[in-house]
């Protein structure tokens, strides 16, 4: 079994201003630069024909080329945070690419959940209670607006996600390109 997930890189000038927003919110627990990515599908545990089958979709037809910018900072858990990710606009070739994905995997005879689709990029993850809502509003309203220019995205990305004790290890599988 091979845990999984297909996602978009992020480009450096986009990676400069996360990292920038991490080191100044002074997060406990950032994700590491080189595991920064825009999650499509996640995929969880699966037998490597279903992947291989899933490939067969993907390289069957064009997939289209995103474009993706920041638009702030957000979080998940309310009251009780359990990430900070930098939204993504949701761009209609993001939404189409993300669709696409979704019904191939699915095609495939892989289980997704129905969560609905938030374009975002997660910058740190937090423990129960390691963090405040009020605290993190805070250093977020500090830090002021994370916004950056566009950016196409040429290629997408099917990763192993193999976890440690010091946190997941990232390995490029396959890599598609996106098209205009």
């Amino acid at each position: 079994m091979i845990r999984a997930f297909l996602a978009l890189p992020i480009l450096d000038p986009m990676l400069h201003r996360l990292t920038i927003a991490q080191h100044t919110l002074r997060l406990a627990r950032p994700i590491p630069r080189e595991n920064l990515h825009l999650t499509l599908a996640f995929l969880g545990e699966q037998p490597e024909h279903l992947l291989e089958e899933m490939h067969l979709f993907l390289t069957a037809r064009p997939l289209p080329m995103p474009v993706l910018q920041l638009d702030g900072l957000g979080v998940f858990g309310g009251n009780t945070p359990r990430n900070l990710h930098a939204r993504i606009v949701p761009d209609p070739r993001l939404i189409a690419l993300q669709s696409r994905v979704t019904q191939a995997a699915r095609d495939a005879g892989i289980t997704l959940g129905h969560r609905k689709f938030v374009p975002h990029v997660t910058v740190a993850r937090f423990a129960r209670n390691e963090v405040s809502a009020a605290t993190l509003a805070a250093g977020m309203q500090t830090l002021g607006a994370l916004n950056s220019d566009p950016h196409p995205i040429d290629e997408m990305i099917l990763f192993r996600s193999t976890l440690r004790a010091d946190g997941a290890v990232y390995d490029a599988m396959a890599e598609y390109p996106l098209t205009a």
